[in-house]
């Protein structure tokens, strides 16, 4: 009988796979062209990450995501279009941010729509806590930026909450106009079914 391989598969092209899951990884090592790099946490389907990447050709972009069938899927349609700025990497999204990404290595980090955990006895499995936003705070570039966008209103409420508690980010006026910011598939699904969308932009002190 064959034993299994236990050798790693390899990585699919436009995929970043660390050296050392337990070591920090600098931006330099993800990407070995300059510009400044954003971060998209549970990229899914990859519709909001690939539009970036293709409207900011001189900004590098990481999409986080755990399902090996989304990565492979964003891999594929940004090999296809040319997207030299754009890589994903297979994680959790709380962990690339706590144990991965090197100190002051984002410029600006998104977080759209993450699962807002509804019952009460499930909220410490939200990602926006004090832990969370301390990872996020030192992992921003000095006036780094995190955005964050969700359509479940009590969630929303418990973000600003727990953002005004922690009392280190600036927080900015974030008016629909206020720069290209392309819709996720799940936004144009909501807001056809007549949900809003609530979001916070936060600044890290320059």
């Amino acid at each position: 009988m064959t034993k299994p391989s236990s050798a790693p598969r390899p990585p699919e092209a436009c995929e970043f796979m660390p050296a050392d899951y337990f070591c920090r990884v600098e931006k330099t090592e993800i990407f070995d062209r300059p510009g400044p790099l954003e971060v998209d946490l549970g990229c899914g389907d990859g519709s909001f990450l690939l539009a970036m990447a293709s409207h900011h050709p001189d900004r590098n972009f990481l999409g986080v995501e755990r399902l090996l069938g989304r990565v492979r899927k964003v891999c594929k349609r940004a090999q296809r279009d040319g997207l030299e700025n754009l890589k994903v990497l297979r994680l959790e999204s709380r962990y690339t941010i706590e144990w991965l990404l090197g100190a002051g290595s984002v410029s600006r980090l998104h977080l759209l729509c993450p699962d807002p955990w509804p019952k009460a006895r499930h909220h410490r499995r939200r990602l926006i806590q004090e832990d969370f936003l301390e990872a996020v705070l030192n992992v921003l570039e000095p006036g780094g930026e995190f955005l964050f966008k969700t359509d479940h209103d009590e969630y929303f409420e418990w973000a600003v909450e727990k953002v005004d508690a922690f009392g280190r980010f600036e927080r900015l006026d974030w008016p629909d106009d206020a720069f290209f910011y392309p819709k996720t598939d799940f936004q144009i699904l909501w807001e056809s079914e007549g949900k809003r969308l609530q979001g916070l932009r936060l600044r890290k002190p320059a």
